[in-house]
């Protein structure tokens, strides 16, 4: 059986939470895409594992594999590992050979790229951790993969080609000195080592071909995606995207199983029950704002220039709602820490990512993040000059300039979750029930989970994906 966790947002649906909890029923997980930007939460009963790069499932003791569409920086790879080890665990952890690898001079450039691109308002709010730049070689052809570090005479070559390059870029173009992150000397005596380090500990593999002998054997794969749909380079908010495919298609790209064999699984589209991003770009739905983030915003300045009107009045709620939420919710980047931007729950954003990744259930979070709030809004459709559209417009120019069309709700009360969960999904607030079979409905897509905290047994499971037969 093959399971594939895909955020139908914009990042932070609470990914990690549900694929811990799958995992039980897993035999590997497996990361297709991204790299250590990607923060994922596990909880497990007192302990918190913050996780950027370690697939999810391995505070299950389940095998990990990081995919050929990842971009792996050796150094906070093995810095994860040994600090998980000194926590207890025993990661088992494959690494594919056609994985990418990130360099210094990759992070380096990330942030210079990022700051040359703010005047004309087209950063993407990076985490400045490299990922973009690789993923530009990689597609440049001028990249240095995992299998590379293997063998020290083919690594130096790599280096001598490609660092020049990148030194010249930075000097010429940019006009920023280098120094160590663009050394090919001090690069390749440390590259070799985590080479080295990588053959010792027998992390490497050829990962579809592993895949699939595993797969033959009898094993539960569970793809788990990072980022969110709204993020992917093809299907998001273009400029303001990662520079990978978190949709479901890329499990397939990104992990060398074909098509036909991630399409005959189970497709879970993770949902927070409200909206969060981290990072600049649209979101029709935004209540408040964050300094730095939202288009337009200055915290500095908040509502002071406003008048004493119904409009400066609404305003104050709507940034009152925002840190309430934001606080109740703790929405703040895992790698990073940034509050997160927050909004109300965008239908027609959910509908692009059923379309994109045929989910063939919904995993709804923060249901409990959302309770004692006297109504919940939800976005059904966008007014655009008139025109009533019903999922996201491919231009992002003509998204940001999209009106919320809202559903109100009456809200429900907080709740004693622990015995909701026991109880199973009849024992959630009939007010909250509404709600989320309002949004199966408007999707057309079943309900799988409901997530009520963020702790492995606070999830109401409605059906188990591994349940179903090939």
């Amino acid at each position: 059986m093959v399971v594939t966790i895909v955020g139908s947002q914009l990042g932070d649906e609470g990914k990690g939470g549900i694929v811990d909890r799958w995992s039980e029923s897993a035999d590997i997980v497996v990361r297709y895409q991204g790299g250590d930007n990607a923060g994922h939460t596990v909880v497990d009963g007192e302990d918190t594992y913050k996780l950027s790069l370690v697939p999810s499932g391995t505070v299950r003791g389940r095998v990990g594999v990081l995919g050929n569409g990842c971009v792996v920086n050796p150094e906070t790879l093995l810095s994860e590992l040994d600090a998980l080890r000194e926590r207890g665990l025993d990661p088992d952890l494959k690494v594919a050979r056609r994985a990418h690898v990130i360099f210094p001079y990759h992070c380096a450039l990330d942030g210079i790229e990022e700051r040359a691109k703010e005047d004309k308002e087209l950063d993407a709010g990076t985490t400045g951790r490299g990922i973009g730049p690789t993923y530009e070689d990689k597609a440049g052809r001028r990249g240095i993969r995992i299998g590379d570090l293997l063998d020290p005479e083919v690594l130096r070559g790599r280096l001598e080609y490609v660092v020049p390059q990148k030194r010249a870029l930075a000097e010429s173009v940019f006009g920023v000195e280098t120094g160590e992150s663009f050394d090919i000397d001090r690069l390749y005596e440390d590259y070799k080592q985590y080479g080295e380090r990588l053959r010792e500990e027998d992390m490497t593999v050829n990962a579809g071909a592993y895949l699939e002998r595993e797969r033959e054997a009898g094993g539960e794969i569970l793809f788990e995606g990072a980022q969110g749909t709204v993020l992917d380079i093809d299907h998001g908010n273009y400029p303001f995207v990662t520079s990978s495919n978190p949709t479901a298609g890329g499990a397939s790209v990104g992990s060398g199983l074909g098509p036909g064999v991630v399409g005959q699984g189970e497709t879970i589209g993770v949902v927070k029950a409200y909206l969060s991003r981290v990072g600049t770009g649209p979101l029709p739905t935004e209540l408040g704002g964050v300094e730095g983030q939202t288009p337009g915003y200055e915290a500095s300045e908040g509502n002071a220039d406003r008048d004493d009107t119904d409009d400066g009045e609404d305003a104050e709620r709507e940034e009152a709602l925002a840190t309430e939420i934001r606080e109740a919710g703790g929405e703040y980047g895992t790698v990073t820490g940034r509050p997160r931007r927050v909004g109300w729950l965008d239908l027609p954003m959910l509908r692009h990512a059923a379309r994109a990744s045929s989910f063939s259930g919904l995993a709804i979070n923060h249901v409990d993040t959302l309770a004692a709030l006297d109504s919940v809004r939800v976005c059904e459709r966008y007014d655009l000059a008139g025109e009533s559209l019903a999922t996201i417009p491919a231009r992002t120019e003509r998204w940001s300039r999209c009106e919320p069309v809202y559903r109100e709700f009456d809200g429900w009360p907080d709740a004693d979750w622990e015995r909701v969960v026991e109880e199973g999904y009849g024992a959630l607030p009939e007010n909250a029930r509404a709600y989320l079979e309002y949004v199966s409905d408007e999707v057309k897509v079943p309900i799988a989970a409901v997530g009520v905290g963020p702790g492995r047994e606070q999830t109401i499971v409605l059906d188990d994906p591994f349940e179903h037969s090939d």
